[in-house]
Formats: structure tokens, sequence, C-alpha cells
């Protein structure tokens, strides 16, 4: 059936482009004083929908179907983050018991971020179109080496190591093709140039509210398959243009055997492998300009040969306005993601923490990046969240983990990108606003 699904929205792709949707220059709606949630609290249902004042550590959210809005309840915001320094003194805000400092500062908009086998930290400095790796070998919470592993890349984004226990290579995911750098356990620059490993990856651009340019791979525990990340070219079209975009494609390690491995997955910018059950999970930032609580991101299980419903449909059987009456076939098809994020949170990295450093109801969970919102009158995102996970599924849960980055004015000085766990259980987050990465760490630990 799901192989079916594939099939009829590759096809149905030709159809002609949406008509345009409703758009305006709505400003943002002015600070109300709101009673901050209790720590540990469970916010449902609209209180779950909430902006960035409601956001603590410790705060619980959980976002069903059921609660979503009718299409253009509000009016559809340009409200993009109103940038400042960092103030004087600030940090972001962790639960009790964590503690967060600053890693390394004076990066080029840090993005994506993987751990070597070995522990270095792989950066991906997209706009300066190189990987840098950053090693802390006395444990003392700074890199001793900065150094420029590869650069004169294409927008560079999704890192990955293969094989993946004993790496031979490091590959790389440009905007427009994957390739791949020899590699020895230890090497802080490439020891020969990028060799091509699949060149068919539709590039992107930078555009509001579409042309997603970030494409992330991740291998499969065994090694034998490389999945990559393609977001769409626009919000919400279906004409030719998106034809092999909104995807996910499974690849053999050497770019051949190409097959798509989901499909109607807007942008899933971030991609893991879940480490007891190898299932592929993804980070997707939803479609925007139907109001400020549709259409939720976010974190999922992601099912061969899945449908997700894009542009056609979202969250379920949901019919997109702009696309009224189209592919009725397809409807029952679409599957409903395990966690539903505050919509526009722009939820970018994630990983599944394989340290032993937190404590244990966080081993085997997820973490998430949220960037933050434009297309809202109210701000969400700028936090990394915790998806707490029972047996290897997904409560539909997600947990304020990291917050702090808006200040009280709402204006923004941090946003968060990308998750990963070091060699002794810390989190890294990569911040590109801030151009630094912090670590989180459980001083209690043992």
């Amino acid at each position: 059936m799901r192989a079916r699904s594939n099939a009829a929205a590759l096809l149905a792709l030709a159809a002609l482009a949406a008509a345009g949707c409703k758009r305006d220059n709505a400003a943002p709606a002015p600070l109300v004083a709101t009673p901050p949630p209790r720590p540990d609290e469970l916010l449902t249902g609209r209180a779950a929908m909430g902006d960035w004042t409601t956001d603590a550590p410790g705060v619980r959210r959980k976002i069903v179907p059921e609660d979503l809005p009718a299409p253009f309840a509000t009016e559809s915001a340009k409200n993009p983050p109103r940038r400042v320094p960092r103030p004087a003194g600030a940090s972001p805000v962790v639960p009790p018991g964590f503690a967060v400092s600053l890693f390394a500062s004076d990066l080029s908009a840090p993005r994506m971020a993987r751990v070597a086998p070995n522990g270095d930290l792989f950066v991906a400095e997209s706009e300066s179109h190189r990987i840098r790796v950053l090693r802390d070998a006395d444990g003392d919470g700074k890199p001793e080496v900065v150094s420029v592993f590869a650069e004169g890349l294409r927008q560079p984004f999704g890192i990955a190591f293969h094989p993946p226990a004993d790496p031979a290579w490091v590959y790389v995911a440009n905007t427009d093709s994957i390739v791949r750098f020899p590699y020895v356990a230890g090497d802080t620059k490439a020891r020969g140039p990028a060799a091509d490993v699949y060149g068919r990856v539709s590039g992107g651009g930078r555009l509001p509210g579409g042309g997603h340019w970030t494409r992330d791979i991740v291998f499969s525990r065994d090694g034998s398959k490389l999945y990559l990340s393609v977001g769409s070219r626009s919000n919400v079209s279906d004409d030719e243009s998106e034809a092999r975009r909104a995807r996910i494609f499974e690849l053999s390690p050497d770019g051949t055997n190409e097959r798509v491995y989901a499909s109607g997955i807007r942008n899933p910018v971030g991609l893991a492998i879940h480490p007891d059950t190898g299932e592929l999970w993804a980070s997707v930032n939803e479609r925007d300009e139907l109001g400020d609580d549709l259409v939720p991101d976010y974190v999922t299980r992601v099912v061969d040969g899945g449908f997700y419903g894009w542009p056609w449909f979202y969250i379920g059987k949901n019919q997109d306005p702009r696309h009224a009456g189209k592919h009725p076939e397809l409807r029952d098809e679409v599957i409903v993601p395990d966690v539903l994020v505050q919509a526009h949170s722009a939820s970018l990295g994630m990983t599944f923490y394989t340290g032993a450093q937190f404590p244990a109801a966080y081993r085997g969970s997820a973490f998430a990046a949220e960037h933050g919102s434009w297309n809202r009158s109210r701000r969400t995102g700028y936090k990394v969240i915790h998806v707490p996970l029972k047996d290897g599924r997904a409560t539909g849960e997600y947990v304020d983990f990291m917050t702090g980055f808006v200040t009280p004015e709402g204006d923004v000085w941090g946003r968060p990108v990308a998750v990963a766990v070091a060699a002794d259980g810390a989190l890294f987050v990569t911040d590109d606003a801030g151009g630094c990465v912090w670590r989180v760490t459980h001083p209690g630990a043992p």
C-alpha cells in the first residue's frame, strides 16, 4: 500500500501549481503577561501551542491532530526574528541538575554537527562552504584543536562516517551532491580530495517559506544503506520543480541503487537512526502561511514507503485549502507523525541520546533543535526539546530542555541548529546566530 503511495505521489507532481495562498504583513501581536507554566506541567490543546513566554526547562507539551485549528483561523504573519547580540551574562537555561557552558565561539554560522567515533566534533559552516573539526582531548570542555577539515564545498550540511564504527570515509552532503573524503581516526584535515558519490541531488536556494537547501545524510546501523533528505523547493507547490523534492532517498554507500524511501515529507532537515531499533527518524519543517498554529512541525519515525501528505494534505486527512479537491485517492494514505511540535518552530537537527552521563530517563530518547519561527505573530521555537520514548516509541509528548534564547522583549540572540552527543555523554548544541557551540553536562553524574 505504501509503495503505491510513493508512486501516486510521484506521478501527481506533474500537476499544475497551486493557487496563491493568503499572505499579509500582519504585525506581531502585542505582548501580554502570561503566567509561566509550572515545572513539569503538561500543556495540551491551545495551551501547548503557546509562544516563547511559556517556554521553560521541564515544561511538557502534547499536541494531537484534534487540537488543530481551521486554516486561516489567524492571519499569516511575517515576523522574522529581531536578532540582537547575546546580552551580557546571558546563557541558555537547562533543567535543574544540568549545566551549560560555551564550548566554542567565533565560528561562522555553525549548522549541522556530528561526533566522530574518536570523539572529535565535526561542524558544517555552511555559508562559508567548509567543515571544521573541534577536539577536546583533555576533557576540560574547551577544544584545544579547531581545524578546517575541508573547504570549497557547496553549502555543506549533512556529515556521516563510513563504516560507522571504524570509518575510512567522511561523507558530506552539499546542497546538490554527496561527496566523501578518505579518513583515518584523528584526522583534522582531509587527507585527500573530495570524491563524488552521488550527483543527482536537487540543489536548493534560500527563499522565505521554501527553497530548502539543507541536505542531511545518515547511514543505517550496519552501514549498508545511506539515507538522504531533500526538502521542498516551494512552500506548497506541486509543479514539476518538486519532482525530486520533499523526499528521503535510500542509496548504497557508493551512491547507486537509489530509491525513494519516503515522500510527501516537506523538509526533513535532520535525520537519525535509533540506536536500538535501527529505525530511521526525521525532524521535519512543515508548510507556512495557513495561520499561527498551522501546520505543526514534527519529529517522527519514517516508515519505509510512507507518504506524509505534502503538499496536498497535512497531519493525516487534513486537506490543504490551496489544493482543495486534489488527490482524494491519497487521503487515507497519509501517515500521522509521532510527535507534533508547535507550528513554525523550524525543527532542524536531531539525535538520540546514547551517553551515560544524563539520568536514565534520557537514555535512548531524542533531542531536537528548534531554530525558531518567522511565520507566526508570537514566536515559537528557539530552543532544544527532549522527546521521551517508551520501549523505542514516542509518547506524543515533548519537553522543553534548553531555552532562554529570546529576551523578554521578544528579541533573539541564539538559534539552535544541531544536537550531538559527545564521547563523555555531554550534549553539543550548535547556535548559528551566536556563531558558537554550547555544551550541556550533568555535573552530578559519576
